[in-house]
């Protein structure tokens, strides 16, 4: 107990000389050791790439989980080291929805059918955003957290420690500048005011004490010299080591790309593929007369993502290799035409297509081997491809 006690205070007088000098450093009233540029250098780059990178960790979370309430959740389960809940992500609900839309609406009309198509597609979607979460969240964010949480720790440790190691130095300083002041006080001017012998020697005896305070003082200083440039030393290192931080951010930032890349890449893939499915062939946007990009590589998800290529639009209704079919020429059969009222606007892709307004009665039929979700609309002299969902067929 004694020597807790005598430890306690000792602890004690070494904080409250530490706000002392802290105090008075900031009033201007003590001098403080200023380190050199490099060290300030390395202590500026190593706050600035602290503060970006929580800043891009953040933000990247937030790309990733946009609900601010799931991600509370996770940061729950990760600080009591249980395992997150599987979640299902929006494309995957939206994708429930739709085929349990479809299964009450009826699987085997238009809407239907359209609805399971675009479900599976979405249920595609959601899958591919799974793994890239996971992906980027295993070698982007992790990274960037075990940075921030282990060797950034150990960094503020080591600079609080030579804060106060600083603080020591200075405090020992201004202790040795207040002794030999004294001391040469005391040595330059003794009282010859007084002529009774006590005034001597006590002078004297002031003197030798200054004298031993000084020896201290000098003494205590070089040893806080000493635990300040070894701090110093090891704080260093411990800076200089962000470069070794920025190298490892750069190839996981590389491999976020990638990830992302390859994300973007599945997700056109997957939309073309519905688009194909629904009988909208992807070509020039309406209105554009600028000729259509190559077709899709398969070779490189880098690539891919990047050009974003679009396929060429499908003039007509004939296959990949044989002549287009001009609609102008298509005969209508001589039974199976019927009328049909549009339900809703539509704008035409390309030259194949029919544009139709809300409500207008039109002449439909179908041709041998055309897809079931199209048919060949009349109205007057045009005709064109009109799509089945935007149609009711009245007789």
């Amino acid at each position: 107990m004694d020597f807790n006690m005598k430890k306690l205070a000792s602890d004690a007088g070494i904080f409250f000389t530490r706000a002392v000098q802290f105090t008075e450093e900031k009033f201007g009233q003590a001098e403080k050791t200023e380190l050199d540029a490099h060290f300030e250098n390395l202590l500026a780059r190593a706050d600035s790439t602290k503060n970006w990178t929580e800043k891009i960790l953040r933000q990247t979370e937030v790309l990733l989980q946009p609900n601010p309430s799931a991600r509370v959740e996770e940061f729950l389960y990760e600080k009591l080291d249980r395992k997150v809940p599987s979640r299902v992500t929006n494309g995957e609900l939206l994708a429930q929805y739709m085929a349990e839309a479809a299964s009450e609406l009826g699987p085997t009309t238009p809407y239907g059918k359209t609805l399971t198509k675009v479900a599976e597609a979405e249920k595609r979607l959601g899958a591919a955003e799974r793994d890239f979460i996971h992906t980027a969240s295993i070698n982007f964010l992790t990274p960037l957290r075990n940075f921030l949480e282990g060797d950034w720790k150990t960094i503020s440790k080591e600079r609080r420690l030579l804060q106060n190691r600083r603080l020591d130095l200075d405090a020992c300083k201004a202790r040795l500048k207040k002794a030999k002041a004294a001391e040469a006080k005391a040595t330059t001017v003794p009282d010859f005011q007084e002529t009774r012998p006590r005034n001597y020697i006590l002078s004297a005896s002031a003197s030798a004490l200054w004298n031993d305070e000084v020896d201290k003082s000098e003494q205590e200083l070089r040893v806080a010299q000493t635990e300040f440039d070894r701090q110093a030393e090891v704080t260093r290192l411990l800076l200089e080591g962000i470069s070794s931080t920025h190298v490892n951010h750069l190839r996981c930032l590389h491999e976020f790309v990638e990830s992302q890349t390859t994300y973007y890449a599945q997700c056109y893939r997957h939309m073309l593929d519905l688009q194909k499915q629904l009988g909208r062939f992807p070509g020039t946007f309406v209105g554009t007369t600028e000729p259509a990009s190559p077709p899709l590589s398969s070779t490189s998800p880098t690539t891919t993502a990047a050009t974003m290529p679009v396929e060429p639009s499908v003039t007509g209704l004939a296959p990949p290799g044989e002549t287009a079919l001009c609609l102008e020429e298509v005969a209508p059969p001589a039974s199976g035409t019927r009328k049909a009222r549009v339900l809703y606007d539509y704008e035409a892709a390309d030259s194949s297509e029919l544009a139709l307004l809300a409500d207008e009665l039109i002449t439909v039929y179908s041709l041998p081997g055309m897809d079931p979700d199209w048919l060949i609309g009349e109205r007057g002299n045009k005709k064109g491809r009109v799509p089945v969902t935007y149609l009711e067929l009245l007789s």
